[in-house]
């Protein structure tokens, strides 16, 4: 019955979807052409005001059913079953105007309780109106057995089931639809929050280290100081550079520029850095792994370990990078930079390895999948 109103504007839905509940109504003008050829003028007066008061009851208990179910408020089961009293008590009154007749308007009671009421109670409400329309005609003697009445209500009532399990898997499937586009959403900002940190702890850090030493060498060789601020300047530029296209979804971390970033920023803090010529064997599917890897292990180097010495060894399924420091006091204890890059291995199917090495130092290890 609902399906009419897919393509409406929920404005639209709202001022008239009592509509698409009372054009079903049409089925009872055969109870109704019975009433207006009645001999009496007060039974045909009252048996048109059962008709408008059934008529009305199931639009409106079907119109609120329907808003109801849209927002995720359904139609509370003592209402449903207050509407479904009264149209009972209605269908009876048009029963003793018209006889077996009446009995047409038991299918939109059939209808409205399996879309309103829990399954039990509908198809029990079913069941007894079953039983009463086979069994009335037989102790009324003016009235005459129709075993189709049976039939419709049993048919009406399976097919009114069906319909209300569509709408509810629908419904399901529109929450749970939410539910993934809301973990997506939160997904998305734990990435962006990942990368930002990142991004801004290795830049950062570089430049500390850079102007640490460009003030001690301002006074003993001004050249150098020279240098070393016109780099912080390109390092803060690049560093804005990434953050915005980390924000606009553009940032790609590849290993070899990774590596040439490591290099400048172990011997700005004057750390030997024995790190790889080029990285051409680590295969497409690890060389972003492996950038953030980089990345991330050596900002640790620079900010916690006072190494002397930093080792980076790559193979085409693993990065290792050793130092020679001292390192966090525990692997647990790297911070949201660690933390974020075990996710990033966990999410890219790799395993990592934080440790401390027989001399003292600290080592990274990732291996891909």
């Amino acid at each position: 019955m609902t399906t009419f109103t897919a393509d409406l504007p929920e404005g639209r839905v709202w001022r008239y979807g009592w509509m698409f509940g009372a054009i079903w109504l049409i089925y009872l003008i055969y109870p109704l052409n019975e009433i207006l050829s009645l001999e009496s003028v007060p039974a045909r007066v009252f048996g048109i005001v059962v008709i408008l008061g059934f008529g009305v009851v199931f639009t409106s208990t079907f119109w609120r059913f329907r808003n109801g179910h849209r927002r995720g408020h359904p139609l509370p089961t003592s209402q449903a079953w207050i509407a479904l009293g009264v149209m009972v008590a209605l269908t009876f009154a048009m029963s003793a105007l018209v006889g077996t007749t009446g009995f047409g308007a038991t299918v939109y009671i059939a209808v409205l309780a399996m879309m309103t009421l829990p399954v039990r109670q509908a198809w029990a409400l079913v069941a007894a109106m079953v039983v009463i329309v086979e069994a009335a005609p037989r102790f009324v003697d003016s009235w005459e057995p129709d075993n189709f009445f049976a039939f419709q209500l049993l048919i009406s009532a399976a097919a009114a089931w069906g319909i209300t399990q569509v709408f509810q898997r629908n419904h399901e499937l529109a929450v749970a639809r939410q539910q993934l586009a809301d973990l997506a959403i939160v997904a998305e900002r734990e990435r962006m929050s990942r990368d930002v940190h990142d991004i801004l702890g290795h830049s950062l850090t570089v430049i500390t280290v850079k102007s640490e030493l460009a003030g001690r060498l301002i006074e003993i060789d001004p050249a150098r100081a020279a240098v070393e601020i016109a780099e912080l300047e390109t390092l803060a530029r690049q560093a804005l550079a990434d953050v915005r296209s980390t924000v606009g979804g553009m940032r790609q971390v590849d290993i070899g520029s990774e590596l040439a970033s490591a290099r400048t920023a172990l011997t700005a803090a004057g750390i030997d850095a024995d790190l790889p010529d080029d990285a051409d064997v680590v295969p497409l599917r690890h060389r972003e792994l492996f950038g953030w890897v980089i990345r991330e292990a050596v900002t640790n180097v620079v900010r916690h370990s006072s190494a002397r010495h930093c080792r980076v060894t790559l193979t085409a399924s693993s990065i290792s990078i050793v130092d020679d420091g001292v390192g966090p006091a525990d692997k647990d204890s790297g911070g949201n930079g660690l933390r974020g890059l075990g996710e990033r291995v966990a999410a890219a199917g790799g395993a990592l390895t934080i440790a401390r090495v027989p001399t003292g130092g600290f080592r990274v290890e990732v291996h891909g999948e």
